[in-house]
């Protein structure tokens, strides 16, 4: 077996044993406290461009199938664990876990210390990190590391976008035969998503409380999107930084007040820049699923699923235009807003999860809802 090594900008060097795919890989390196959905972690299309730890210590153990990834490919530049298993044991796996990566081209770090690696991540913040699972020195990785792109004005959604539009029709999967699922109820709405890295299980949240869906690439123009006649519009996570997407931005500017909006995690920062707002790059960034969210409007709190490196600086939102509605309880970043004028909202977490909990799933109710209550009197014309 090769051995696998990591080598952090910052001239810190980690060792371990290679599994996946025979190869080198860059990127930025961060760290998810999940304890488990580690494929829908590789396959989340935010993860683009970036190195995955994982911190539950035995990863690989239940194996891959078709079902959980959140894209049609893993989007990770690598991963690193404390304990890599490669049997599987699990009456959904249909691929060890190992193998899904590897034919990828994938590599993975195992029997690493992770707990070392993480409290340097959170110690030094995230940085750049070269991951190879084939013999060459640490030198050498370590050039190849300090020589990646910086993440900061880095735009990574354009990449991961739709090519063309395509539509979506699928609600959610059930994941054991005793699971209880209410039916996939008739289309009631139009929603067109920007495609910005959008995960599936989003697509199955709005298709199961009643959306008919098209999907849009990233650069669609506005009165494209118009032209669809949506009864909504739906903004996506993706990776990378928004300070980029200001084309994005200023496409959305021009949708405010056409029809219903709803945005989550990369959708929520590029329209905060939309509305006028500013963003910043976090130290190491919230990516788990047990992040607590103060909802304001509510005063309860929300256990969520988060993924992302940047945060919208809500005293950059004009407070007469724009209400804050959600506030991370670990740092008091902000995690959800919503516009005072019109029929806007968006949210910094997951609540479609996948992985994590279940606690925001009303965000999607709410979005429909959103939509009864704003008809688009364009269509009658």
């Amino acid at each position: 077996m090769n051995k696998a090594i990591l080598a952090l900008e910052d001239g810190r060097i980690f060792e371990g044993q290679a599994f996946g795919a025979q190869t080198e890989r860059v990127g930025e390196v961060v760290f998810n406290t999940s304890i488990t959905g580690y494929q829908e972690i590789f396959s989340d299309p935010s993860y683009a461009g970036q190195i995955i730890v994982l911190t539950n210590p035995q990863i690989g153990n239940y194996g891959a199938n078709s079902t959980d990834p959140q894209a049609g490919r893993p989007h990770i530049e690598g991963l690193i664990v404390r304990d890599f298993s490669p049997v599987a044991s699990n009456w959904r796996s249909e691929q060890a876990a190992d193998a899904y990566l590897a034919d990828h081209g994938i590599p993975i770090g195992s029997d690493m210390d992770t707990r070392t690696l993480v409290r340097h991540l959170r110690t030094r913040g995230v940085m750049r990190g070269a991951l190879s699972t084939v013999p060459q020195s640490a030198e050498a990785l370590l050039d190849k590391a300090r020589n990646a792109p910086s993440m900061a004005g880095l735009d990574l959604a354009t990449g991961v976008s739709a090519t063309s539009s395509y539509t979506w029709d699928e609600g959610m999967p059930r994941s054991s035969p005793s699971e209880l699922l209410d039916e996939v109820p008739p289309a009631k709405h139009h929603v067109v998503a920007y495609d910005l890295g959008i995960k599936r299980n989003i697509l199955r949240r709005l298709r199961q409380n009643g959306a008919r869906v098209t999907v849009v690439p990233a650069a669609t123009s506005a009165d494209e999107v118009l032209a669809l006649n949506p009864d909504g519009i739906f903004v996506s996570n993706g990776p990378g930084d928004p300070e980029p997407l200001e084309a994005q931005a200023l496409e959305l500017r021009k949708l405010l007040g056409k029809a219903p909006i709803f945005g989550i995690c990369l959708g929520h920062q590029v329209l905060g820049r939309a509305l006028g707002g500013k963003t910043f790059k976090l130290k190491f960034g919230h990516r788990g699923g047990n992040h607590p969210v103060l909802n304001k409007l509510t005063n309860k709190v929300e256990i969520t699923a988060q993924n992302h490196g940047f945060a919208v600086d809500p005293d950059s939102l004009s407070a007469s235009e724009i209400e804050l509605t959600h506030v991370n309880l670990n740092d008091q970043t902000l995690e959800g807003f919503r516009h005072r004028n019109y029929p806007l909202f968006c949210v910094q977490y997951h609540p479609e999860a996948s992985p994590g909990p279940n606690d925001s799933l009303y965000l999607f109710a709410d979005f429909a809802r959103l939509m009864d209550e704003n008809p688009v009197s364009r269509k009658l014309s």
